[in-house]
């Protein structure tokens, strides 16, 4: 009798310490599936379209291929790893054996621990049903007794089939950011980092997507998309070896960034966004865009104002009565909120240029004796609402707060700090708490002294030019880039604590940062400087990859362009800027009154699209990157009911040929009214107000002329096109 006892207690023993499981992390319309099995390294089975309880039972387990859900670094060392750390004892191998799978809700744990030290990494993956997303994160803790350095720490890793694999993703500068690259993925590695250390999305973007069945196209074929949510230095890289598969790499860039961690010390990487698409590059962004909307970006699904925006309008050149005629201009013409730029502070040192007060937030009274009660007052009066600007995380030499705190600033130790923007500007080292009690202050003494303030341009002009914190000790100076924006997202948060209703747009020098890791606390990002319509449609095109409209300020503004110098069509500056969420960077008195007609109609027509294209689905038809002299897109809402249609011409030649645009997303069943936005032209279009079904808009399109037919003096080669479809 005890020895059945004890023969059945072995055999229980037994199959507890050789289970295996497969783990299925599903939403609506896609399957991750995970071969896990203790003691051993979980393995991908598949990714990609959703997969009923027949195929899941039948999944076949994929071959010629190395699919660790987390390779480690030292035992099998010609791989690449996901992560790789140095022990206490010095020793650099480390083992990861599954531990057991835990579920909570939508998140599903995948442990891991090493048989020899005791580190355990967590694998989370969290699925959003609804949106078809799932993010996927590490969660790395020490049991050793001292402190261990991770030198490699990725947020994931995602095996790829090879076959005909392209990757698009962005790259650009200052002025030209959001730029397209697509290119095929041979033997080797692809690499895409960012060291600017405040900005990230400036040079490149924390985003990918792979086509799985040759260069990617928009509305057909097979995409995997990828988004870093992190805010600060990352790495993507794509190694291809001789096996079948590509293996893809993100997470935080390790560069000069290894990571002590002290011991019983959780280390969380940021997350790693994944989506699947049957319906091409479009397909992937509609994913994105409306997992951002619903569950990312601050206020997603909260229509946003229309603004005029004072820099380009008079610069630095503040002061109270310009500053109450811009917002009765913008009044005038429909616009709902006046933001107030750079120039309006300092006291000691009047700010006048770029070279000093930053960090001395207090109006300057010669250019704004009433000061801010002066500016409220007259948003009051005029019918708007009003925004200001601040650069929170920067000083300058010439400032009363770097006099009295120069230990606040990053500074190489031993070394003269490495100036920026104005030959003057410095960096607050955001690792000190000091440092992000008095950025927090700075807002919150704003927003608790005028609660009426409305909108917060942030900017950050600066990037960590130079290694060094006065606050960290020089034992753990390699944590800066990763302790700086770990004190920008705990002030991002006190901020939201307290002010959760304030709309704040994410600028840095432009673009800089368009990333998902900061947008849970902004509602919108600065898409570039560069205000130019047509350079915007390549970067607003390359943008709209990973988000919506809805986050991407774009305004109209004057010509000849302050950046390029291009002279375009007011007509065609308001058709690109309606495309993401219309604003205005102008100075109204200097308008003609036959501008500002143009612009009220085209406010007053963008309120009746705003749903459309702030909460649409985005369908991109034509891209302006395939040079066929025209790029043209469409916002289609949820019920199909309604659309806008954009087509732009990019270039302009005697006896040119241009394709016929297809349409896409419409229902096919329904009869759509057409109707012309911002018309400039003498007659109307011949298909305005006519009737067609979705059918024929997707599969034959519309006939568009070429040029506007406005009157002979008004003409230009700047053409353009918004139409306004609604089904009857």
């Amino acid at each position: 009798m005890k020895r059945n006892v004890i023969l059945t207690v072995i055999g229980c023993l037994m199959s507890v310490m050789a289970w295996g499981e497969q783990v299925v992390v599903e939403t609506k319309n896609m399957t991750m599936v995970l071969d896990v099995e203790q003691g051993k390294h979980p393995q991908y089975v598949y990714f990609g379209s959703k997969l009923n309880a027949e195929e899941l039972a039948h999944l076949q387990k994929p071959v010629e291929g190395r699919m660790d859900a987390y390779p480690a670094y030292g035992l099998n060392t010609p791989a690449e790893a996901a992560f790789a750390m140095r022990h206490a004892d010095g020793n650099l191998s480390s083992a990861l054996y599954a531990d057991g799978v835990s579920r909570n809700g939508d998140v599903t744990t995948i442990r891991l621990k090493d048989p020899v030290y005791p580190i355990t990494i967590n694998l989370k993956y969290k699925a959003y049903r609804d949106v078809d997303m799932i993010e996927a994160w590490s969660e790395v803790t020490n049991g050793e007794k001292q402190t261990v350095t991770l030198t490699t720490f990725a947020s994931a890793m995602l095996p790829i089939r090879r076959g005909d694999v392209w990757m698009s993703h962005l790259y650009g500068s200052w002025a030209n950011e959001g730029r397209l690259v697509e290119e095929a993925l041979h033997a080797g590695q692809r690499v895409i980092v960012n060291k600017d250390g405040t900005r990230n999305s400036h040079t490149s973007h924390a985003e990918v997507m792979f086509s799985l069945d040759g260069k990617a196209r928009e509305n057909s074929g097979q995409v995997i998309g990828a988004a870093l949510c992190y805010s600060g230095n990352y790495r993507l890289k794509v190694n291809t070896d001789d096996t079948e598969y590509h293996y893809f790499f993100a997470g935080i860039n390790e560069d000069n960034s290894e990571y002590h961690l002290k011991k019983g010390e959780t280390f969380v990487t940021p997350a790693l966004a994944l989506t699947f698409s049957n319906e091409g590059l479009s397909g992937a962004s509609r994913n994105f865009h409306k997992w951002g909307r619903n569950y990312k970006l601050m206020h997603g699904n909260v229509e946003r104002k229309i603004l005029l925006n004072s820099w380009e309008g008079v610069y630095f050149d503040i002061n109270q009565q310009g500053m109450d005629q811009m917002m009765a201009d913008i009044a005038s013409m429909g616009g709902e909120l006046f933001v107030m730029d750079d120039g309006w502070f300092g006291d000691k040192y009047p700010r006048k240029t770029d070279n000093s007060s930053l960090g001395d937030w207090t109006v300057d009274k010669n250019k704004l004796p009433d000061g801010i009660e002066g500016l409220l007052r007259d948003a009051k009066k005029n019918g708007v609402k009003f925004g200001i600007w601040l650069e929170p995380e920067m000083t300058n030499t010439v400032s009363e707060l770097y006099e009295k705190h120069p230990d606040w600033i990053i500074k190489a130790p031993k070394r003269d700090a490495v100036l920026g923007r104005g030959g003057t500007q410095l960096v607050l080292d955001l690792s000190n708490p000091k440092v992000q009690d008095f950025i927090f202050s700075i807002v919150d003494n704003l927003l608790t002294k005028y609660p009426e303030i409305d909108y917060i341009k942030w900017d950050a002009n600066m990037a960590i030019m130079n290694h060094g914190s006065q606050y960290l000790n020089m034992a753990d100076q390699s944590h800066l880039y990763i302790a700086y924006h770990r004190g920008f997202d705990a002030v991002c948060k006190r901020i939201r604590a307290k002010y959760p209703d304030i709309t704040i747009q994410a600028c840095a020098s432009g673009g800089g940062r368009a990333n998902w890791g900061i947008l849970p606390y902004f509602d919108e990002f600065w898409v570039s400087d560069n205000t130019d319509a047509l350079q915007r449609i390549y970067m607003q095109w390359g943008t709209s990859y990973f988000f919506p409209a809805i986050a991407m300020a774009s305004h109209i503004s004057a010509t000849p362009n302050h950046t390029v110098f291009r002279t375009t069509s007011l007509k065609y500056r308001i058709d690109v800027a309606m495309s993401g969420r219309l604003g205005m960077e102008i100075q109204p008195k200097n308008m003609t009154d036959a501008e500002k007609e143009l612009c009220r109609k085209a406010i007053a027509e963008y309120k009746q699209i705003r749903p459309i294209v702030q909460f649409g689905d985005i369908y991109r038809l034509v891209s302006p990157y395939d040079k066929k002299g025209l790029a043209s897109m469409m916002y289609v809402t949820e019920a199909k009911d309604k659309a806008v249609f954009y087509w732009w011409k990019t270039e302009s030649f005697q006896n040119e040929h241009l394709p016929r645009v297809h349409m896409a997303g419409l229902d096919a069943t329904k009869m759509y009214r057409v109707k012309e936005l911002n018309r400039i032209d003498v007659e109307p279009l011949a298909i305005e107000g006519k009737l067609f079904s979705g059918a024929y808009l997707m599969n034959h399109g519309l006939d568009v002329p070429y040029r506007n037919n406005t009157e002979w003096n008004a003409r230009t080669d700047w053409s353009s096109r918004v139409l306004l479809l609604e089904a009857q």
